[in-house]
Parts: structure tokens; C-alpha cells; sequence
């Protein structure tokens, strides 16, 4: 979009991450203020369209464009990864919440390695028999309630030879991930398969009811059919 005159486009962010990325277009950050503050600002900048490019795990995010864009009667499109889905050799269990993924871990002591997000930490902290390995972007807020835990703070993509190191140095047994689906952090679910190390797969909750696209290409066509 950035290298397309006709296109005048804003990316925004929700502010979660402190020190987001660098981004080709014009950025704004923080939140609109639920459903109404969302339909008062595409009104009162005059927005054409909305491309819904959240995370697919942004429920309430999703639901909120999905309701603002219907009383802005604003075109919308949901722009996401197609899932993962298991291949052979994997390991997967697969559940529905965060505090589902921390029971599936067991009684027994383990190593888990939480790529979940750095949200929801405190789930674990009930599981406290289990050594935790998370990596996040930013510190989070809930690390301290993990009374054995290591911290690694990192920015993905990471490779298939990262990931397969990771989990050897730290002899890692499960991972625990949230179904975010492409190809950005698929080599953990690939490094996992190949060490033979259980995945506990936190499944998508549902998808907004609005018309999706899965690639750069639909979405790109989809705006400029908009013109």
C-alpha cells in the first residue's frame, strides 16, 4: 500500500507492544474506545474501507470492527493466516483456553517452553511445578507470579535451526502456542515435530462474521476493487 499513490492508508496499532516495528505508512496507537469510538473516528476521518489484520486470537478487537463498520457502513475485510493443522509426527493437544493448555501439562514436573503471548502468564502460576521458559517481546507484566521460570526477550521470525536449538539447550518437553497460524513462528511447531516434543495447541476462538482473505493478493485486489 505504501507504493500505491492512489491508496491513502493508516496503519493502527493497538499499543500492546512498546516498541513496535517500524511501518512504511502513516501509524497511530491506543484503542478507539469500544464499538462507538471506532464508528465516530471512520466517520470523522472519512475511511473507504477497513482491513482487519488483527491477530486471529483479537476476538474482541474483530467484533468491534465487525459491529463499528456496520454503523459506519464502512466496507470491511478480515485479512488472516490460514491454521495450522497437524502433520504427521506431531503431538499435539489440542484445547480451547490459556488455563486449559496450563492443566494440560500435567502433574509431573516438566519443562514447558510459553509462546503463547505475554498475556495470561498467571494461569501457569497454579501449575508452579513445572519449569517455564517464555519469550516475549516486551517484559511481562505477569512474569513474577512463574516462580521458576527463564525470561527471553526476542523479536520472530526465528528459524527452524533457532527454534530446534532452543529446545535442545533448554530440554524443553512441551510446548504450549496459541493456533496464530502462517509462516512467521511455524518453525517451533516444525522443531517440535522433529524432537518429538508435545505441543499443547491452544485452539482459535471464532472467526469474525465478515468476508476473509488469507493472502496479500486477495486483500491488495480487494482494496482496489474498492476505488
Amino acid at each position: 500500500m505504501a507504493d500505491d499513490p492512489e491508496v491513502e492508508a493508516i496503519l493502527s496499532l493497538a499499543g500492546a507492544t512498546a516498541n513496535p516495528g517500524p511501518a512504511p505508512i502513516p501509524l497511530r496507537i491506543g484503542g478507539f474506545g469500544g464499538v462507538a469510538g471506532l464508528a465516530a473516528y471512520l466517520a470523522g476521518e472519512r475511511i473507504d474501507a477497513v482491513i482487519d489484520a488483527t491477530h486471529p486470537f483479537a476476538s474482541r478487537m474483530s467484533a468491534n470492527a465487525v459491529a463499528a463498520c456496520r454503523q459506519a457502513h464502512t466496507p470491511l475485510v478480515v485479512f488472516t493466516r490460514p491454521p495450522w493443522t497437524r502433520e504427521p509426527g506431531d503431538r499435539w493437544i489440542e484445547v480451547a483456553t490459556v488455563e486449559e493448555a496450563a492443566e494440560a501439562l500435567g502433574a509431573k514436573p516438566r519443562t514447558a517452553f510459553l509462546t503463547q503471548g505475554r498475556l495470561q502468564l498467571a494461569a501457569f502460576a497454579r501449575m508452579a511445578q513445572h519449569r517455564y521458559i517464555v519469550r516475549a517481546i516486551d517484559r511481562p507484566a505477569e512474569i513474577d507470579a512463574l516462580p521458576f521460570c527463564k525470561l527471553i526477550l526476542a523479536r520472530g521470525p526465528f528459524s527452524f535451526a533457532d527454534e530446534f536449538e532452543l529446545m535442545k539447550r533448554e530440554r524443553i518437553d512441551a510446548l504450549v502456542t496459541k493456533n496464530s497460524g502462517g509462516r512467521a513462528t511455524y518453525a517451533k511447531i516444525e522443531a517440535a515435530r522433529e524432537l518429538k516434543i508435545e505441543v499443547v495447541m491452544v485452539r482459535r476462538p471464532p472467526a469474525p462474521q465478515a468476508p476473509t482473505v488469507f493472502s496479500l493478493d486477495e486483500a491488495m485486489a480487494w482494496i482496489r476493487a474498492r476505488r
